[in-house]
């Protein structure tokens, strides 16, 4: 009875290790991409969006790169005030916000690494079906044991939004005493 014991808790203790693995392999390439680029990865990923389709309104933006329209209200402002955007009120609708990107936020995306999401999709799309499907299955399991299915979050791998917390709920902590 003891040796099952022992194995399962070595199997959880391997579930940790890589569940931490996974969120030091996030954060660490986030802090890289800021360091390198001055983007966070949602950041670069609208940059990129814009890029391609040349000019299009804020909520479009918004609705393709999966982010609400507020956040990427927010992360055009910062994108603005670096000169790496633009945002003008349509001609046709006064309501509508169109943004374009820079000569200054394209050399900025002509030396800028890939996402990790690139990569990690690049090699999740080699493997077979049935693989995919573990991943996911197992992920899944895993999001429901931690009670995490409630949390709303959004298709990229960054720790940007997470440390933004942790400093607002450290803040907010160090007012109160």
């Amino acid at each position: 009875m003891k040796d099952k014991k022992d194995s399962n808790r070595k199997t959880s203790d391997n579930v940790l290790i890589s569940l931490r693995k996974i969120i030091q392999a996030i954060d660490l390439n986030s802090k890289q991409l800021v360091k390198r680029v001055g983007l966070t990865g949602p950041q670069l990923v609208i940059l990129q969006y814009i890029h391609t389709v040349n000019e299009i309104s804020v909520g479009e933006v918004a609705k393709n790169v999966s982010l609400s329209q507020g956040t990427v209200t927010g992360i055009l402002e910062r994108m603005e005030k670096r000169g790496l955007v633009a945002r003008y009120k349509s001609l046709q609708d006064k309501r509508r916000v169109i943004v374009r990107i820079t000569e200054a936020g394209q050399t900025l995306l002509h030396n800028a690494p890939p996402v990790m999401q690139e990569n990690f999709l690049g090699k999740f799309n080699t493997l077979e079906n049935w693989e995919k499907t573990m991943i996911l299955s197992a992920l899944q399991r895993l999001v429901s044991m931690l009670d995490a299915r409630s949390l709303n979050v959004e298709p990229f791998l960054s720790a940007s939004p997470i440390e933004i917390e942790t400093k607002k709920a450290a803040e907010n902590y160090s007012s109160k005493t």
